[in-house]
């Protein structure tokens, strides 16, 4: 019998977040999966370095790849340091896959990673995204939102 996910992931140590996927994209589903790292990618990584900023994770040949995720090669790599902006596979079940696989065919949504971060024992982690495009009025409507958010605060600190 599978082990039940827990609600949230285990975050220990975050090493990169996309911040502005939040804005971009309404984020419908989100699912933690495991990346195929070389010895000095995880080095990098636990030395707090990578972006993935401009990064998007694509289902190629039943597979899921992190693509266009920036990882510097290791200040002390020999000459088999690996390549910082290599496609990395991602871990998910077979059902997970067939999922955003479908998702995206189907329904025109996107993979957007949003962190890449440690977990509890210590494993690389990227937390997934499926998301569907946020429109020019959407993106106003939640400026909007955070502007007011922010100026309420600050009426009722004064208020109080």
């Amino acid at each position: 019998m599978a082990r039940p996910k827990p609600a949230t992931f285990d975050k220990q140590k975050v090493v990169a977040e996309n911040r502005k996927a939040r804005f971009n994209y309404h984020i419908e589903e989100t699912f933690e999966a495991g990346i195929a790292l070389q010895g000095t990618e995880v080095k990098a990584l636990r030395a707090g370095e990578g972006s993935i900023a401009e990064s998007y994770a694509e289902v190629r040949d039943g597979q899921v790849f992190l693509v266009n995720a920036n990882i510097p090669e290791f200040s002390h790599g020999n000459r088999n340091n690996h390549e910082p902006k290599r496609p990395r596979k991602l871990l998910l079940h077979t059902r997970e896959i067939d999922k955003l696989f479908g998702s995206v065919e189907r329904k025109g949504m996107t993979l957007v990673p949003l962190s890449v971060y440690f977990n509890g024992r210590g494993r690389a982690k990227v937390e997934l995204a499926l998301a569907k495009g946020k429109q020019a009025h959407d993106k106003r409507q939640t400026m909007k939102d955070r502007d007011w958010k922010r100026d309420k605060a600050r009426i009722m600190k004064e208020n109080s």
